[in-house]
């Protein structure tokens, strides 16, 4: 069969919807849309008695086929037995693996005929993928159902960019493990392959490292936190907050993540954005003070001394502990927004500004980075940090994540940094989506679904090699805001969705009145898995 891009078959399918009784056609209920779809005029009925068969007994296909079958049991009370064979049976789905498939790590084909379903990819990453866009093809509501009728269709997909990602703050208000299993979930739903996991802040840190106790002890709990918005008031309750995830529990959360192609990179704030552990070390600070967890928001000017060997010999030993914990290429070391009024007054600091020959106190800044670099570089990581670095001279090739506008990707993109698209304008989803008298209390500003899904995050006039040193993009959750799951998951959703479409579908083929019909269905699911969602951008019947 020939497939077409499946932006040439959304008129047509367009024109199907504007007629009362017309059929739900396949492509409708996919998000994000698929590089390449065509309509089979054919349904597949799957029963209690459909095999899933796998071509091999790798650990990772069978909890690929096992995933599927748990989905059918949930939603619709089927058993599935999961079967080896070299070749596919009729009437079953087949889940196969071929390195020799000349097709991308995340690619997959997809075919639902009347006589079986087949999904084939050369790796298990596109294999999931294929069995994700399977799974929207049922229906989205779960019911004890005999059978269920999935629609004929024949999938070539491809993602748009290696790089899907959200950003989750867990410092400013702790989030449960469980919440970030299911968080993880929803993120595989839209085939989101990124978390960046912002653990530590000046408002809590949130990892156990079990050489420096009192990490946890004192700095993950703060004794109240503001009532309001910072910009109007000073108020605070008088209740602690805290929370941290123990190794363990990390283990468990980045194998669940393995299990569901997610990455997880850790997001250690330095050298701003210090003082819970500061609270707990006041060592690694430039003066004598006190230092308390903050329990407002805001920039804070106590940071990490530059001019301290033992800064840097706690660094160490924390990435030390941490690296181990998450299997991934990168650890993100923050290095946004620091005041450097500390140390301007510190003698140790400029002591090192003196001796290292440095222009002025700001050069502390690269200072510490590059000193960061080589210890996140002899644990074998390579380094991620937001854009703020590239105020200082690059030593390292490390990925830029550039939240603060086009400038800076231009800027990194010239210096031949890999590059995260994560402009705040448009992925900083603290921010509200539809009137604020209607929303619950956001940090500012407004960002639509409609904004997120037609804003084009690659700026133009890059070079070919500049465009390949894009990675992809991500959307950010700063929580000061958010003190609940549900509120985490209602400024993440549907605006997800719509990221997810920017980054995995075609460029050509995004049509946002088309995403609002498609989003029908996914709200559908949201209702299933009860992820709480916005309903600011469109109406629904659910």
């Amino acid at each position: 069969m020939n497939l077409r891009p499946v932006f040439v078959i959304l008129v047509s399918l367009l024109l199907l919807l504007s007629c009362k009784d017309a059929p739900i056609r396949p492509v409708i209920r996919i998000i994000p849309l698929p590089a390449q779809a065509a309509d089979v005029d054919e349904i597949y009925t799957l029963e209690n008695s459909t095999r899933i068969e796998i071509n091999n007994e790798s650990d990772q296909l069978r909890k690929i086929a096992k995933y599927l079958s748990n989905h059918i049991e949930k939603y619709f009370g089927l058993s599935n037995d999961i079967i080896i064979s070299d070749s596919k049976d009729k009437n079953t789905i087949f889940l196969k693996l071929d390195e020799n498939l000349k097709i991308g790590k995340e690619d997959y084909h997809l075919n639902v005929q009347s006589n079986g379903v087949t999904i084939e990819a050369s790796t298990p990453n596109g294999l999931f993928y294929g069995v994700q866009t399977f799974i929207q093809l049922m229906p989205a509501t779960p019911k004890k159902l005999t059978s269920v009728i999935v629609p004929g269709v024949e999938i070539n997909d491809t993602p748009r960019f290696a790089w899907r990602g959200l950003q989750l703050d867990v410092s400013r208000h702790f989030m449960p493990k469980d919440f970030m299993l299911k968080y993880l979930d929803a993120m595989a739903m839209h085939k989101l392959n990124t978390l960046q996991w912002h653990l530590t802040d000046d408002q809590g840190w949130r990892v156990e490292i079990k050489k420096y106790p009192r990490l946890t002890e004192v700095g993950s709990v703060r004794n109240k936190t503001m009532i309001g918005h910072i910009n109007n008031s000073y108020r605070s309750d008088t209740l602690s907050a805290g929370g941290y995830y123990t190794q363990n529990d990390i283990r468990e959360i980045v194998a669940y993540a393995k299990e569901r192609y997610i990455t997880i990179i850790p997001e250690i704030a330095m050298p701003g954005h210090a003082l819970a552990a500061l609270a707990a070390y006041p060592e690694l600070g430039c003066t004598a003070s006190n230092y308390e967890v903050a329990s407002r928001w805001g920039q804070f000017s106590d940071v990490y001394c530059p001019g301290k060997e033992t800064t840097f010999n706690f660094i160490k030993e924390v990435i030390l502990e941490m690296t181990p914990l998450f299997p991934g290429k990168y650890f993100h070391i923050g290095g946004a927004e620091c005041p450097e009024s500390r140390w301007e007054k510190c003698s140790q600091c400029q002591q090192i500004v003196q001796n290292d020959s440095l222009e002025a106190t700001h050069s502390l800044r690269n200072y510490f980075r590059n000193r960061v670099s080589d210890i996140i570089h002899a644990a074998g990581k390579e380094t991620a940090e937001w854009d703020d670095v590239l105020q200082d001279s690059l030593v390292s090739k490390g990925v830029v994540i550039a939240w603060r506008g086009e400038d800076e990707i231009y800027k990194a993109s010239k210096r031949n940094n890999l590059t995260v698209l994560s402009p705040g304008r448009y992925y900083n989803f603290d921010q509200y989506q539809n009137n604020p008298k209607e929303e619950p209390l956001a940090v500012g500003g407004l960002i639509t679904l409609e904004q997120v899904y037609n804003f084009e995050p690659v700026p133009k006039d890059l070079s070919v090699r500049e465009l390949r040193n894009i990675l992809g993009v991500q959307a950010n959750l700063w929580t000061p805001y958010m003190k609940t799951p549900m509120l985490v998951e209602y400024m993440t959703f549907p605006r997800a969705a719509a990221l997810a479409e920017v980054g995995w579908s075609p460029k050509e083929s995004r049509n946002f009145g088309w995403f609002k019909k498609r989003m029908q269905f996914e709200v559908k699911r949201y209702e299933a898995e009860k992820i709480t969602y916005s309903k600011a951008e469109f109406k629904v019947a659910l």
